[in-house]
């Protein structure tokens, strides 16, 4: 696939106002937090203990592990809006809570630069929280009306210019790899001649496209939930910062440290499932180049499977939270070898 660095944002196109000015508090105090028992199970928290939350959002999980007296947590998100959770949370647990405004990729240096040398868990609630859906403005939904934006934070590319610029087989191949869209030179074939009559500027122009192709339907989902998901995870390198943020998160925690992991999509999935096999020693591939996390096999583990398969939501859970459904979560321990890239350093 295409490099992604070409691709610079307009601010003064027209009809791409802002997407971030209109976020509401109601719409951020709907986000529940997935699995939050079992997440706070796995890590145990304990008192003057330092946690990180690598995907702050609403603060449900940040909030949870503080209600533990005398532990400590830095959350961060790469999201401007949440900003003002965290500020809340800085006043109610004053010197034991800390935020940074950052990519969960860059969890090392967030870790390093605070003087800390190693914390004693980490959680990642990957993908895109409930108040960025609801709001129409952000663009994540195929099912609102909103400006095709899709970032997680204003800086980068957006959707529309993904939508509007790239080539056939550059569209084509990012809805295959990053939605496992089986039609997607067609639907790639009809976006393009689709802008040729005009920009495909909103969500809604960008269902209809994928609609007149598809029909509504793809089985039991909307036929644009591929499309949308695949578009998402391109513009904000979802993958690229997961993989980042696994090996980052590797190296801060301490030994006896905990790595619990939710995910939401099969792909997000595959490449957990795998780091933590590698890691712990599991792998078939972990000696093949072609792996994601390629390691030499006389390294000692540096994981211990909690999780021997992924743990999914209660039934109980999927009733009041419907979001939940697709959740899968994976835990690991971090044992006193040094890690695979560590080694290499040396």
């Amino acid at each position: 696939m295409s490099e992604t660095s070409h691709y610079k944002v307009n601010t003064n196109k027209k009809g791409n106002e802002d997407p971030f000015s209109k976020i509401s508090q109601k719409a951020a105090e709907k986000h529940i937090p997935v699995m939050v028992s079992e997440v706070l199970s796995f890590l145990d928290p304990k008192e003057n203990e330092i946690y990180v939350d690598g995907t702050f959002g609403g603060g449900g999980y940040s909030s949870r592990i503080l209600q533990k007296e005398k532990t400590h947590v830095i959350a961060i998100d790469r999201d401007k809006e949440v900003e003002k959770f965290a500020e809340e949370l800085e006043k109610k647990y004053a010197g034991r809570f800390q935020f940074v405004r950052n990519n969960f990729s860059e969890i090392e240096n967030v870790v390093f630069q605070k003087n800390i040398l190693h914390v004693h868990g980490v959680v990642f609630d990957l993908g895109v929280s409930s108040p960025q859906i609801d709001n129409a403005e952000r663009g994540f939904s195929f099912q609102k009306e909103g400006p095709l934006d899709m970032r997680m934070d204003k800086t980068g590319f957006s959707a529309y210019e993904v939508v509007n610029t790239a080539t056939e087989e550059m569209l084509a191949d990012i809805f295959y790899h990053y939605g496992d869209e089986t039609k997607s030179r067609r639907i790639a074939r009809a976006i393009l001649k689709a802008r040729l009559q005009k920009p495909l500027q909103t969500t809604s122009d960008l269902v209809r496209v994928i609609h007149s192709v598809m029909g509504a339907k793809s089985g039991k989902i909307d036929s644009a939930t591929r499309v949308f998901q695949a578009l998402r995870i391109y513009v904000n390198d979802e993958i690229g910062s997961l993989k980042k943020g696994l090996e980052g998160a590797l190296k801060v925690l301490s030994p006896g440290g905990r790595l619990v992991i939710v995910t939401f999509h099969s792909l997000e999935d595959r490449i957990v499932k795998e780091f933590f096999q590698v890691q712990s020693g599991k792998s078939k591939n972990s000696s093949s180049r072609h792996s994601p996390f390629f390691s030499n096999k006389s390294h000692q583990p540096t994981l211990h499977l909690l999780t021997p398969k992924a743990l999914k939501p209660q039934e109980s859970e999927i009733f009041q939270n419907p979001r939940a459904r697709s959740a899968k979560l994976r835990a690991a321990l971090r044992t006193m070898a040094p890690s695979f890239s560590e080694m290499e350093e040396v």
